[in-house]
């Protein structure tokens, strides 16, 4: 099974250190779970708050629960904390977490990186560190999907093309929301052999997303299903519309060939420095276009995204956001069209990574009502 790689992660620590150097920072601190695994390799899951710091030689230190310090791990030096007292988790992990690296780290520094967001100052009670946010850096570095990542995401990729699969058979009038969902988290588990970390996201009939309900589908409604799940802490994220009694309308096809079309757009268009607004921008005004003459559905939502150890990162293909593509990325298109005359609309998604040419198609699955 495929897992974070040594040559991976300190192929990632290169590129920390040389943006820390950038930035004069001597040294960094980590307090996200999912920085941690981008950085040494180790997954340990939402209950757990680990903790490391790199210096500007890239040298890593990382602090593990106690009873999880043999967990394997790219770093020089590993040291410990109690999760747990006597079974019981801790209130306060996170302060005993960064205690403990404030000891192995030591004193002596000025200039310190910290991912502000999710950053107690425990480590700064005499105001001792001149702080410099290193989240955006981190979130920029983390765009450019490395081998072993993308590794990881195309194995949670596998158990979404066995989950669409399994969908399209059992997909007919009368079939319950909680039934289907059941079964593709089965399916899920089955094909990945193991627990999943993380099961989204959209599993409603004739409805724009949401979670199953007891309800049964009906004939002349169209299923959207847009699934991820989470593989040793990296996501997947793509999205199928299936009509329910396998005979779409018109309408539906029309809107379903409209939305096809999206995918040839980016696949010309995409590559780096192509800027993610104006694509957005490009494929909203095709849209806007098709709904004037007559093609049902209104698009008004984000284009795609970003995908990694976070279901959506960077790229952002979103007006609120001005990101350009850049070689690495692995981002999801995701046009949709909503009215009731569809029952209650179609999105579709496929996933991509930018080349240094144009983009690589990921999730080359059927795409048909």
């Amino acid at each position: 099974m495929p897992d974070l790689t040594e040559q991976g992660c300190r192929e990632r620590r290169k590129a920390l250190v040389a943006a820390m150097h950038e930035l004069d920072l001597p040294y960094v601190v980590l307090t996200r779970g999912e920085s941690i695994q981008w950085l040494t390799g180790v997954y340990l899951g939402p209950l757990m708050q680990p903790s490391a710091a790199i210096d500007a030689q890239g040298q890593v230190t990382l602090v593990l629960p106690q009873r999880k310090i043999d967990t394997p791990a790219v770093a020089d030096r590993i040291v410990g904390y109690e999760a747990k007292w006597h079974s019981t988790m801790r209130d306060d992990q996170r302060q005993a977490s960064l205690q403990a690296l404030a000891q192995a780290v030591g004193e002596g520094l000025d200039r310190v990186g910290g991912e502000f967001s999710v950053f107690p100052r425990y480590l700064d009670t005499d105001n001792q560190y001149a702080w410099v946010d290193i989240e955006p850096t981190l979130f920029r570095l983390r765009r450019h999907k490395y081998p072993d990542e993308l590794a990881m995401m195309a194995e949670a990729n596998l158990a979404n093309e066995k989950m669409y699969e399994m969908a399209r058979e059992i997909i007919e009038p009368g079939v319950n929301e909680l039934d289907l969902y059941s079964a593709l988290q089965a399916t899920a588990v089955d094909t990945l052999g193991e627990p999943l970390t993380y099961f989204g996201q959209d599993f409603r009939c004739a409805a724009r997303g949401g979670a199953p309900r007891d309800r049964q589908a009906e004939a002349g409604e169209l299923y959207i299903l847009d699934l991820g799940v989470g593989y040793r802490g990296y996501y997947s994220d793509n999205a199928r519309t299936i009509a329910v009694d396998g005979d779409p309308t018109d309408a539906q096809l029309a809107a379903h060939n409209t939305l096809s079309q999206v995918f040839g757009m980016v696949e010309s268009t995409v590559k780096p420095g192509v800027s993610c607004k104006a694509m957005f921008e490009q494929v909203q005004q095709f849209l806007d276009d098709a709904g004037t003459q007559g093609v049902s559905g209104v698009f008004n939502h984000h284009l795609g995204h970003g995908v990694g150890l976070a279901p959506h990162e960077g790229p952002h293909l979103n007006p609120y956001w001005d990101d350009t593509f850049a070689v690495g990325d692995y981002f999801t298109a995701e046009p949709g069209l909503y009215a009731d005359d569809l029952r209650a609309g179609i999105r579709l998604e496929q996933n991509y990574v930018v080349t240094e040419s144009g983009v690589e198609l990921l999730t080359d699955w059927p795409l048909q009502l």
